[in-house]
């Protein structure tokens, strides 16, 4: 019995599982203190691979109808400091430290999409600005032609 339980928790969460084999910590119901831990111990997985990890301490929790101890506060700071996604510059002071709470497929989303629209408006006002550029450059060549044109019948009248 205690043989199957192993197997079935190597399968559903085998790196947070090892993890929790070597710190003692417990598997499940894992307090979020624990994933907290993990994630900071097992930065050096990188993002993708961590965050796979989590969304099966995730699925094992509520599977079993346990509250998912990665949403909690602990873990999503955690990752947030081995992600590194900043929060959008277009954010308030106050937001700013409520993304970090975020979950961290939210914050990419998030993150991409307002690095997206920068770009966009920024693109936005380059070509307005290149347009007023041009249409400052007509106007002068307009006003140059009327002056060098009354310049011209001046010329004439002057010399009739």
């Amino acid at each position: 019995m205690l043989e199957a339980l192993a197997r079935a928790r190597q399968q559903s969460a085998p790196l947070f599982a090892r993890w929790c084999a070597r710190e003692g910590a417990m598997f499940c119901p894992a307090t979020p203190a624990a994933v907290a831990r993990f994630v900071r111990d097992r930065a050096g997985l990188g993002m993708a691979q961590l965050w796979g990890a989590l969304q099966d301490i995730s699925r094992l929790h509520t599977s079993k109808g346990l509250a998912d101890p990665t949403l909690s506060e602990p873990v999503t700071f955690a990752v947030n400091a081995v992600s590194g996604i900043v929060p959008p510059r277009s954010w308030p002071a106050a937001r700013k430290e409520r993304f970090k709470t975020l979950p961290y497929d939210v914050q990419a989303f998030v993150a991409s999409h307002e690095a997206a629209r920068e770009r966009a408006l920024r693109r936005a006002q380059n070509e307005a600005a290149a347009a007023r550029r041009e249409l400052a450059a007509m106007q002068c060549k307009c006003t140059e032609e009327e002056s060098s044109g009354s310049h011209e019948v001046n010329s004439q009248q002057s010399l009739a």
